[in-house]
């Protein structure tokens, strides 16, 4: 992998403050960083970027609109932090993760303003509006709904996230090899969220737009859920780029999607166009060599004698000179094609989408109450 590309970490800060001001707002450098941290190359392609971006701009979107309509039917102004609650309900595994965020979110601002540890953990389920805002409110709307008691077990229950705990695993691999610099740049990018950027993020989802638009704490399970579908495509990524890999001795490798063959087809001129001295043409100019120069000569002369003849000790330093220059060009796309290689493929991510998307049986149509657009969400 070639260690002398520049990291995405430091191109976030040159091109954050420069694309406010442009005509719309990415989080692609950001989601390169965010990629890596998750399991993906240590420079992830910045196509999957834009790819990984549109899709959760998209669901988000949806969201939105989704948490819009439950706001009116409740005869609110702003979408509040109910309105997702609602929408998350059925998915008590995502529920119960998003609860446990608001925790440590609370958590955390009583920890900037001093507050001891002992009294946090006496006052988890205080009823004070000063204390434990997130988790008092979630926890008085998920009592007003629930009806058999599923929702208000999850506060106390502390079964480890399978999904969480194979995400740490993951990473604890990943820095394995690492050395000081690397590993500093993982813990940078391991911070990255759409939190820390809130009015990057706000613009992002053009909340300025909307009729009915989201407060504050709402912004943060936006965030949260924004960062978890990028978590969760890499996910599927990684899982669907295993499956795609060519196994020794595996009667069934050949049986590769066709999506996959036909994305590598397109793609790979603009991978090995770039590169000079890979051209597969022998007869292309660049793999053909200069011709030799000759002497005017009054007679016939044997093609061989005349050839030596007209060599000199300073072409031969330029064959030399223009042979190392092809290897050299040659191992760093090389280099190149091999991190490529690595990187999660834009193909990975269609192909986990509709993986996702895909239900088995009669009644496959009517079984998810998120779809929209033809695609299932991710976050709830």
């Amino acid at each position: 992998m070639n260690n002398t590309a520049p990291s995405p970490m430091s191109a976030i800060a040159t091109s954050s403050s420069g694309r406010g001001t442009g005509k719309s707002t990415s989080f692609a450098l950001e989601l390169q960083s965010m990629m890596f941290s998750l399991g993906d190359a240590r420079r992830p392609l910045h196509e999957t970027a834009v790819l990984v971006e549109d899709i959760v701009h998209t669901q988000l979107i949806n969201l939105l609109q989704q948490a819009a309509e439950v706001s009116q039917l409740r005869g609110a102004r702003v979408i509040s932090a109910e309105d997702l609650l609602f929408l998350m309900r059925k998915d008590k595994k995502k529920l119960k993760r998003l609860l446990k965020y608001m925790f440590f979110r609370d958590y955390k601002s009583k920890i900037v303003k001093g507050i001891e540890e002992d009294d946090l953990l006496e006052d988890k389920f205080s009823s004070s509006s000063n204390v434990n805002k997130r988790q008092k409110i979630a926890q008085d709307f998920l009592h007003s709904i629930d009806q058999t008691g599923e929702l208000l077990a999850m506060f106390e229950d502390d079964e480890i996230d399978d999904i969480k705990q194979e995400r740490m695993e993951r990473a604890e691999r990943q820095t394995r090899m690492m050395d000081a610099a690397q590993y500093a740049e993982f813990c940078e990018s391991r911070q990255l969220s759409f939190s820390k950027k809130a009015s990057k993020f706000r613009d992002w989802l053009d909340c300025s737009s909307m009729e009915i638009k989201p407060n504050v704490i709402a912004m943060e399970i936006l965030a949260y859920l924004a960062y978890e579908t990028v978590a969760q495509l890499v996910d599927l990524a990684l899982l669907v780029r295993q499956d795609m890999a060519p196994k020794a001795g595996d009667p069934f490798s050949h049986a590769i999607s066709a999506t996959f063959i036909q994305y590598h087809a397109s793609a790979e001129p603009h991978l090995f166009g770039s590169s000079s001295g890979m051209k597969s043409s022998p007869d292309s100019p660049e793999n053909t060599p200069p011709p030799t120069p000759t002497a005017p000569t009054s007679g016939p002369q044997h093609p061989g004698k005349n050839q030596s003849g007209t060599l000199g000790n300073g072409n031969v330093g330029q064959d030399s000179a223009k042979t190392k220059q092809r290897k050299r060009k040659k191992s760093t796309a090389a280099c190149g094609i091999e991190a490529q290689s690595n990187a999660i493929q834009p193909s990975h991510i269609r192909e986990a989408i509709r993986r996702y998307g895909h239900k088995i049986g009669p009644v496959s149509p009517f079984t998810s109450a998120y779809r929209r657009n033809g695609m299932t969400f991710l976050a709830c």
